[in-house]
């Protein structure tokens, strides 16, 4: 039995309207749309739901505020699910429930987020990516480098969450549904991939000193680099803020780009990050600045002036000419 990754995500929002517009920005498309809810998908058919904070049917929220409520993780089949409905029927919040027609089980993990399974929705998909060439390999011939003026999400890559404690956090997707520690902040944060052979992370859990609970980001995957920044200098021209990027994180190769999310915390375009096996061993690392990124723009760049925020923009033809 092994977790696919995330098959859908339901934020709970105070203004659904902007946080609508705001997904649209990101690239996401509108599925269906409803007075309390709307939602949304990526091109793998990865889900987003938006729903007014005070709809019923809502789990609690971990936090105050417009925040992350749910996370539906895909298995690949029925099997599976019976699997994971044996390991987790005494656990608080316990469901084995149909959401249209779907079945769905799952609980409250133990930072009271509520966790859901249910056989993967997403559809695999091909799309045309970048190739990069080295000194050593040049698989890219007689072609440029794609140049993006937008992005489209192909899924949730993985999602961030700050826990009050990280080593029982672990242990309960580890034991429960046979996740995989990648890499860690001993005592303080945890990457945990869904799966041996994977993605560097589909989870982080993050202890801060002060015990705080909370969405830290949730974070979808692009093709590559290069819609890295045309994904972010579009959401850059459509006025929303950004927290950090483009950079590039060191522990999983990752490049990013970090907005401001009206939907909750922070919301992060990422590609290229590590492909790991079960012949890969856990390192630990001290947190620190140089850790979380080898390098990154503060404040981002401008999507109008293609130059970092508040420089001037370019001017001439050519980048050496003089007035």
């Amino acid at each position: 039995m092994s977790v696919l990754g995330i098959d859908q995500i339901t934020y709970g929002v105070q203004d659904l309207a902007t946080c609508q517009r705001f997904m649209l920005d990101w690239g996401l498309a509108l599925s269906s749309e409803a007075e309390d809810h709307i939602v949304l998908s990526s091109l793998n058919g990865c889900k987003v739901v938006l729903a007014k904070a005070d709809k019923p049917d809502l789990p609690p929220a971990i936090e105050e505020g417009s925040t992350l409520r749910e996370v539906v993780w895909g298995v690949d089949n029925e099997a599976d699910l019976e699997v994971i409905a044996a390991r987790i029927q005494g656990d608080p919040g316990f469901v084995d429930q149909r959401v249209e027609g779907q079945r769905r089980i799952g609980c409250t993990d133990p930072n009271g987020m509520a966790v859901r399974f249910q056989v993967t929705q997403k559809k695999p998909i091909e799309v045309a990516c970048a190739a990069m060439n080295t000194w050593q390999a040049q698989p890219r011939v007689n072609t440029p480098s794609p140049i993006y003026e937008r992005a489209q999400p192909i899924e949730v890559g993985h999602v961030v969450f700050f826990v009050a404690d990280v080593k029982k956090v672990e242990a309960f997707y580890t034991e429960r549904f046979g996740f995989v520690s990648s890499d860690r902040y001993p005592e303080r944060g945890a990457f945990m991939r869904c799966a041996e052979n994977g993605g560097h992370h589909d989870l982080f859990l993050l202890q801060l000193p002060n015990g705080k609970r909370g969405l830290n980001h949730v974070a979808f995957t692009v093709r590559d680099i290069h819609e890295v920044f045309g994904g972010g200098m579009h959401i850059s021209r459509c006025g929303w803020e950004t927290q950090l990027g483009p950079g590039r994180h060191p522990v999983s190769s990752a490049y990013f780009w970090y907005f401001k999310n009206p939907a909750g915390a922070l919301i992060e375009y990422y590609a290229d990050e590590d492909q790991l096996t079960g012949d890969w061993e856990p390192r630990n690392f001290e947190p620190g600045p140089t850790v979380f990124a080898e390098w990154a723009i503060d404040g981002g760049l401008d999507g109008n002036t293609r130059r970092q925020k508040d420089a001037s923009g370019p001017k001439g033809q050519f980048l050496t000419e003089k007035n």
